[in-house]
């Protein structure tokens, strides 16, 4: 499905600096991708199934929900970061539709970094873009247990 490779070992906190990259990541946009994502979260929206209504509301074809778009970029997050490692926060805003036939390719820069009593924190920047522009541009915030203070 996608290029990333998933990570089989959590990254030390330690080891992550403000600047570096997030590992880039691509998702062939399908038809079965959009459905089978509407599905499985239970969005039965016309437009992410069905071709004609989607082009009757004035789309060009159907796309990709927002609960999709929300796990892949969960997804492009842990296969950086680790199976350890976990999303704190999560914040995104939508910009143009993902349609079938195109590719997703998420990018990211770590942004922030702080420590606490148990964890570390670190703040991730990313975007999700196809050939017609962002898709999705966010912020995430991810704990690491073996942070400063741990």
């Amino acid at each position: 499905m996608t290029s990333a490779i998933s990570r089989t070992h959590t990254l030390a906190w330690n080891s992550i600096e403000i600047g570096d990259d997030v590992t880039p990541m691509e998702v062939p946009v399908t038809t079965t991708l959009i459905v089978a994502g509407a599905i499985a979260s239970r969005d039965y929206m016309p437009v992410h199934h069905d071709r004609d209504f989607a082009i009757a509301q004035g789309s060009k074809d159907i796309f990709m929900n927002i609960l999709t778009t929300n796990g892949l970029c969960v997804k492009f997050l842990h296969d950086w970061a680790g199976p350890e490692a976990m999303v704190r926060r999560l914040s995104i805003r939508l910009g143009v539709p993902a349609y079938p036939d195109d590719t997703l390719r998420f990018t990211g820069t770590v942004t922030g970094k702080t420590s606490g009593a148990t964890e570390g924190l670190v703040e991730v920047t990313f975007k999700g873009t196809t050939s017609l522009g962002d898709h999705v541009t966010g912020t995430a915030q991810l704990s690491f247990l073996d942070g400063a203070g741990a």
